[in-house]
Parts: C-alpha cells; sequence; structure tokens
C-alpha cells in the first residue's frame, strides 16, 4: 500500500463561522486571519494505492461552477487536483473508487464535471465507484435549509445517473485495510476513513476536525448541524486516538498536515506535527 496526500487549492471562510462560539481573540492566535476576517484552509485530498485499487478520497471544490459563485471561496493555491496527481504519473481516469467523505461542495466538486462543449454533466472519475455513506445521500438529497447552499444539485445527482453511485451501508470495512465509521455531528453519515498503513492508522479527518486548531474540545465549526453531538463524537475519537496512536490527516488545516495526540490535563494535545511523506520514510 501507498499513501500520497494530494492537493487541490485553498480557499477562505470566515473564521467566526469556522470556530463557532470562540471568540476570536482566542482562535486567530492559532489560526489567523486576515482583514476581512477570512481564513485560508487546504483541500487536501488523499490518495491511498493498494495493487490495482486506487482510492482518492474527497477531491476538492472543482472548476466548474461560474465565477459569480467561486468568486466567494477566493480560491488560491498553485496546484489542483489534476497537477497532483500528473505528478504521480496518474490521472483522473486512473482512479477506482472515489470515497466522499460528505457531500459538501469543498469535498465532492471535483467529483463532477462538464463534457467538452459544456452540453453535460458527467461524472470526472469515469471509471471510479463513487462511494457515499446512505445517511448522507438521504440528507444531500432532500437538504435541511441550513445546508441547502452547500448541497449543490450539479454535484450530486449526476453520480447517481452515471451508475457509478455505491452506497455505504453501515460502518466496518470498505476495502482491505481501509475501514470507515460514520459521524453525525457535522453533517448525517459524515464518512471517516481509518486506513491501516505498515501497522499505524491513519484517520482522514474531513470536518470531524478540521485542523489542529479545533482539537480543543468547545471548538466546534458553527457549520455543523449538531454541535453537542460533535462534542460527543470528539471526545469518544480522542480516547481511541491516543490509545492507538492514530495518525491525524488533515484536509483543511494549511499548515499542518498530519499530527498524534497525547492525553495532558487540560484535555487532549497535539502530540506531534509532521507531513505524510516523513511517515512514510
Amino acid at each position: 500500500m501507498k499513501l500520497y496526500s494530494i492537493e487541490t487549492g485553498n480557499l477562505k471562510l470566515d473564521g467566526g463561522a469556522m470556530f463557532g462560539v470562540v471568540p476570536k481573540v482566542m482562535w486567530s492566535k492559532k489560526y489567523p486571519a486576515d482583514e476581512n476576517n477570512l481564513i485560508n484552509l487546504a483541500m487536501r485530498c488523499l490518495l491511498v494505492i493498494d495493487g490495482d485499487r486506487k482510492i482518492l478520497i474527497d477531491n476538492g471544490i472543482g472548476d466548474k461552477q461560474d465565477e459569480k459563485f467561486l468568486k466567494h471561496f477566493h480560491l488560491n493555491g498553485e496546484e489542483t487536483l489534476k497537477s497532483s496527481l500528473a505528478k504521480l504519473g496518474l490521472s483522473k481516469d486512473d482512479i477506482t473508487d472515489m470515497v466522499l467523505t460528505h457531500l459538501h461542495f469543498d469535498h465532492t466538486g471535483g467529483s463532477i464535471e462538464w463534457n467538452e462543449d459544456k452540453t453535460k454533466l458527467i461524472p470526472a472519475f469515469k471509471n471510479a465507484n463513487y462511494w457515499v455513506s446512505k445517511a448522507q445521500w438521504e440528507w444531500a438529497t432532500k437538504p435541511n435549509k441550513r445546508e441547502k447552499a452547500s448541497f449543490l444539485g450539479e454535484n450530486i445527482q449526476p453520480m447517481e445517473e452515471s451508475g457509478q453511485l455505491k452506497i455505504i451501508e453501515e460502518e466496518g470495512e470498505l476495502f482491505p485495510n481501509f475501514n470507515v465509521k460514520l459521524y453525525n455531528g457535522h453533517t448525517d453519515g459524515q464518512v471517516i476513513p481509518h486506513i491501516n498503513y505498515n501497522g499505524r492508522t491513519v484517520v482522514f479527518m474531513a470536518d470531524l476536525l478540521p485542523s489542529t486548531a479545533h482539537i480543543p474540545m468547545p471548538w466546534v465549526m458553527a457549520y455543523d448541524t449538531r454541535p453537542l453531538l460533535t462534542l460527543q463524537e470528539k471526545e469518544q475519537f480522542y480516547e481511541e486516538a491516543i490509545e492507538n496512536d492514530y495518525v491525524l490527516f488533515f484536509e483543511h488545516d494549511i499548515y499542518n498536515e498530519c499530527c498524534t495526540l497525547e492525553a495532558t490535563e487540560r484535555g487532549p494535545k497535539v502530540k506531534e506535527t509532521f507531513k505524510l511523506n516523513e511517515l512514510l520514510e
């Protein structure tokens, strides 16, 4: 098995929304904002290659949306999904399995693209199965008013229409050495992959834990639909992560790619931070 960090570019979101009830005077010391209160966030994905299977976890915001939509998110960064895969000698056609943690646009926008003459939306990964949890699919296709703006039909419906959609019914092994757990505080049925790599568990954190700055228990995004449930889920996850020395791989933390945790009298803290390739060496 081989693991690769896949950068797809960055976006900016409101810092207050990203840190919920935590005052700016506190969170800005850990994750600085610009003059417009925006913080820069990665849209980092993970590629797992195991034999003939090439599994990509999430795919960023994509490039099919119009300028009016994209300008709200101040996209930046030199890397794209295409360029990051090309560095490995791969293209989107090589991906066999597209695992989507959830269907918010910054995680699944790259799933669908325009055809050559822009008359039809088609799967960007034409040879891949698209894996989505049952709870998330039902939640996203009948969105609540709070999340409706994050669930874009053009990112979602073509998956089903193509016949490439695969539903994850329950937690457990999805592929050999690739397990999924489901969390519901951020959005229903968020898939959090746990990958067994040479005896270590690498966890793709998605929006269960967007960054190392979100490790303190009350530091929960305002985007979460059930923040009290997120607190419970974080607490349970921390117990597992510390006991089993999990490697946390961050999708949104632009400053830190991976970390491990340790227990302290004041709660879980970062033990060490590092790049994924440092773990693999």
